[in-house]
């Protein structure tokens, strides 16, 4: 059963910086769910679009997998032959909450606790990056496009998901402050709101729509367009 998350909702003298360890992986399902506008349909598409793209005898990457929904849901629509689901993360404890998640689905991924930087890539149809290239740090974001780029075959998919910024400061200001409602909508305080800003302060930093499209042309991609927004999160189809 899916804990609460009430990681920030007990005033903290100093705020760390924020990690995916096990607090987090045990109520991460809520606390995506209620902070992120349009998760449960950015991750249905996810897999309609993966069973769309797939071809067979590729691999289809989720990377930064976390516990696995993306992968969960390609595996429901890719009905061609010899494909294989790779899910790729950093942290131990997605992983290992990742393969119990898989087994509960008698769903058969490979599982890599390594870093998407590093990860191997070949082969690939389609590629997720749900809500993962925003914790890249930004020098390396465009390396990390080129790889996916390189390895991706023809007619293949990138899905890329995002919080996103504004160069518009009014449209910047609004956006936020719906995000904010939105959390306060489900159950989030001002200081739970505040408390994890802070901790994401330094780690999750989200760039313009513009600037994921010129990063996407220049590794390779031809067609690329945002699917869905909803305030600052957004995601783009980018076909090779």
């Amino acid at each position: 059963m899916t804990q609460r998350d009430t990681l920030y909702s007990t005033p903290r003298p100093a705020i760390d910086r924020f990690a995916f360890d096990e607090q987090v992986v045990d109520v991460f399902p809520d606390m995506i769910q209620r902070s992120v506008p349009g998760y449960a349909t950015i991750i249905a598409m996810t897999g309609i679009l993966a069973g769309r793209y797939a071809q067979p005898h590729s691999r289809c990457y989720d990377l930064g997998c976390s516990l696995g929904a993306s992968s969960l849901s390609m595996a429901q629509h890719i009905d061609v032959e010899a494909v294989e689901i790779i899910g790729v993360d950093n942290s131990p404890a997605m992983i290992e909450r990742c393969s119990e998640r898989a087994k509960q689905h008698s769903t058969p991924l490979t599982l890599r606790c390594e870093s998407i930087q590093d990860t191997e890539l070949s082969k690939a149809s389609v590629v997720v990056l749900n809500f993962t290239l925003q914790f890249v740090p930004e020098a390396d974001r465009a390396a990390l496009l080129q790889r996916i780029g390189k390895a991706m075959q023809p007619g293949g998919i990138l899905v890329l998901s995002e919080k996103i910024r504004f160069a518009d400061p009014h449209l910047q200001e609004l956006n936020t402050q719906l995000h904010h409602e939105f959390k306060r909508a489900n159950g989030y305080s001002d200081m739970e709101i505040a408390q994890k800003r802070s901790a994401l302060e330094q780690v999750l930093i989200p760039e313009t729509l513009d600037s994921h499209r010129q990063r996407l042309k220049g590794a390779g991609f031809a067609s690329i367009d945002v699917w869905f927004q909803c305030f600052n999160f957004a995601s783009l189809v980018a076909i090779k």
